[in-house]
């Protein structure tokens, strides 16, 4: 739902500022005025193209703003999410669109305070909000929003998500069986992979074991300089030619007991020295071990050296580390498997392939008549209340188009076209070829009242939706407006009296001269000065008390 609309420098518009709810919001104004501009402001921050004549004069650019309340957009949160413009732990469901013409013809766009590309700029407008009149950005137009609103109207969300699954059952199948097709001949590959696999086989590949083997191999690459440090260490602890570290250490003991007795503190000196004692002991044991263990076996050396060297050109072979061969040996024997069995695998899938149609054209089938009754009960719908717009003999019929892709479609079998006739005695032609903006603007009001809003877009805009109508078709034309607008978040606008009246919220647009310029200023009205719009509206300059009665038994009988 829009909640605000900021203009600054826009065409003649200096600065304004509107903010929305929801229900239906009527916008007024004298001829030329500028009421449409809010319109225009909308269809730029959906992705028109920049146009450097809607800067004011005298100014280097405009700035647009619009924000969005989210909270029951779920399609156009996870847009968001999807294009990483949502910031982490931002728990709220505002949107903000912002959008810059400058005067010499360029444009920049921002969703959130980050810079997009026009098309991402169009992408989520087209989730947001729907511009129905005289303009070419109108989503009613296009086909695939034409199918949306069918389908939104007759409900279809299970038969199309059973096409759907069953197109991608069918679609997975089918590029399964394009791989294996086109490997073509693989007994050359398996004979490659077999090779390659065995090599590795040969091997003990598990990461503990690799890491185990090089510390042996730096251990007997390294093992006459370990002997080497581990003999001068015994030869300083043992003493062979000079008394050894224990003996010094006992000897040391013996005349430190003898002085205890004259200063006790020694006693605990002495116990250091014991500990000391009985770790020197232990520590000259463990290097007996180590020194015996370790062996100068150029063998077992060469061998260890092979080994690693097998790894490091397996390694090589494979652009892994050799603690990611084993890695390599499943991949391997997995895809050994699949080609031994790719011909088996190819004559199944034929069989699953054409299995997976036939479910699409079952669901497909079903999907068709449940457009087609929605469509019937539509059209006959919308026919009505084109007939009521002031469209007389008018009709609106919806065509179902089928398609032969050559493959199951997620959309289904076919496409709609809506086709209108705006008189009688005509053939129905398509919605989008309709040549008058107020027909046009009617008709679409017609298809949204009868669809009860079902499409998705949260935020609809009429612009000059009662033209070259008056009296009872335009109070009609605000009440299905009105109806509408409990749906979804209607604005509208009008230079129609009894359309005016129906609207929850009216904000007036006028003009004035300040400083030898034209600007538009745009006003929220009260109870009274909508009243007094609404006089305007029904009197012309001169503001009559038949005018002001009439304005207010026009509210009254909305109310």
């Amino acid at each position: 739902m829009l909640t605000h609309l900021t203009l600054r420098d826009f065409a003649v518009v200096s600065a304004a500022e509107l903010e929305f709810g929801r229900g239906m919001t009527v916008i007024s104004g004298e001829t030329g005025a500028g009421k449409s501009l809010l319109v225009d402001a909308l269809g730029f921050l959906s992705g028109l193209r920049a146009d450097s004549g809607m800067v004011r004069h005298g100014a280097e650019r405009a700035e647009l703003s619009a924000e969005f309340d989210l909270a029951d957009r779920a399609e156009a949160l996870e847009w968001l999410r999807e294009q990483d413009m949502l910031d982490d732990g931002d728990a709220s469901a505002a949107c903000h669109l912002r959008r810059t013409l400058r005067s010499d013809g360029g444009s920049r766009a921002w969703i959130n305070g980050r810079p997009v590309t026009v098309a991402q700029l169009a992408e989520l407008a087209g989730l947001l909000v729907e511009i129905h009149g005289q303009h070419e950005h109108q989503a009613l137009l296009s086909k695939a929003s034409q199918l949306d609103l069918l389908d939104a109207f007759g409900r279809h969300a299970a038969p199309l998500a059973a096409v759907r699954d069953a197109a991608a059952a069918w679609s997975a199948l089918q590029r399964e069986r394009d791989i294996l097709s086109r490997a073509g001949d693989v007994s050359d590959r398996i004979e490659l992979l077999d090779h390659q696999w065995r090599e590795l086989d040969r091997e003990t590949l598990e990461p503990a074991s690799i890491v185990d083997l090089v510390a042996q191999h730096r251990r007997h690459a390294n093992a006459a300089g370990l002997i080497d440090t581990c003999e001068r260490a015994l030869t300083t602890l043992e003493g062979d030619d000079a008394p050894s570290l224990l003996q010094t250490l006992q000897s040391l003991r013996g005349d430190l007991a003898r002085a205890r007795s004259d200063e006790p503190r020694l006693g605990e000196v002495d116990g250091m020295l014991d500990a000391a004692a009985i770790q020197i002991d232990e520590a000259t044991r463990l290097l007996q071990r180590i020194r015996d263990d370790l062996d100068l076996d150029p063998d077992q050396f060469e061998a260890l050296e092979e080994r690693l060297g097998r790894l490091h050109e397996l390694g090589r072979k494979h652009r892994v580390l050799p603690e990611a061969l084993l890695d390599v040996r499943e991949r391997l024997a997995t895809e050994l498997e699949s080609l031994r069995n790719a011909g088996t695998r190819l004559t199944t899938l034929d069989g699953e392939i054409a299995r997976a149609a036939d479910r699409w054209s079952d669901a497909a089938a079903d999907l068709t008549a449940a457009r087609r009754a929605a469509a019937a009960t539509l059209s006959q719908a919308a026919s009505a209340l084109i007939a009521e717009l002031g469209m007389g003999g008018g009709r609106f019929e919806i065509a179902l188009e089928p398609v032969d892709a050559g493959r199951p479609d997620p959309q289904g079998a076919e496409r709609v076209e809506f086709l209108v006739s705006a008189n009688a005695g005509q053939p129905p032609r398509p919605l989008r070829k309709v040549a008058s903006g107020g027909e046009l603007s009617r008709v679409s009001l017609a298809i949204e009242v009868a669809a009860l809003g079902l499409d998705a877009v949260p935020t609809m805009v009429f612009d000059e939706v009662d033209s070259g109508i008056g009296g009872a078709v335009a109070e009609i034309v605000g009440q299905k407006l009105r109806a509408l607008g409990e749906k979804r978040q209607v604005l509208c606008v009008t230079h129609q009296p009894q359309v005016a009246a129906q609207g929850h919220a009216h904000y007036r647009v006028s003009k004035a001269e300040a400083a030898g310029m034209t600007q538009s200023a745009v006003q929220k009205l009260g109870p009274k000065e909508r009243q007094e719009e609404l006089a305007r509206m029904l009197g012309g300059v001169e503001v009559s008390r038949e005018a002001r009665a009439a304005a207010k038994r026009l509210l009254d009988s909305v109310a």
